[in-house]
């Protein structure tokens, strides 16, 4: 491999190391939000994404934890993923770049990628409904704004995966015939 393609990767892994600890950071603040929402109400304004929805807490707890459950599991879910995808370019072998570990970890990803998308586009619809309800759901729409986009990433994540699958099949055959 060449040291411009070295570096690059390198480059990619901390830029992924960078999105990891962003979105640990934003469920961590979703949480103490949360936490703060049921307890100290009147602190949400100084907190984090100022995310209020003590008006929803108050008409209906059941509108609340549904919403703020979307809200942490979205977070938590890309955090993850964010994770799986640390761990697969830490253990990457570019030289034979072909094997179970990579197949696997690329299929993962392919999964976490459409269940984000789906929780995503569920979350939206609930909150569509409860908006009809006169409940006030805009400082929602950026929590799951991106759901058709992570839907069409996971179907282009999960060819990469068919590919590399294949990928393993003929390098397994190549080192019997060998």
């Amino acid at each position: 491999m060449s040291s411009k393609n070295n570096f690059v990767f390198k480059s990619l892994h901390v830029v992924a190391w960078i999105i990891f600890v962003g979105l640990c950071i934003e469920a961590g603040g979703l949480v103490t939000n949360f936490i703060f929402s049921i307890y100290k109400p009147e602190f949400v304004q100084n907190l984090y994404q100022k995310l209020d929805l003590s008006d929803m807490y108050r008409r209906s707890k059941w509108a609340f934890g549904s919403m703020y459950s979307f809200i942490l599991v979205i977070a938590f879910l890309k955090a993850y993923l964010f994770y799986v995808v640390i761990k697969l370019m830490s253990k990457l072998n570019l030289s034979k770049p072909f094997n179970d570990f990579t197949s696997a970890q690329i299929t993962q990803i392919s999964y976490y990628t459409l269940i984000i998308g789906i929780g995503s586009y569920i979350a939206q619809q609930s909150a569509k409904n409860l908006q009809h309800h006169g409940y006030l759901v805009d400082n929602l729409n950026p929590f799951w704004a991106d759901s058709q986009a992570f839907i069409l990433m996971a179907a282009v994540i999960s060819v990469i995966a068919t590919i590399f699958k294949k990928g393993v099949e003929i390098q397994n055959e190549n080192d019997l015939t060998v």
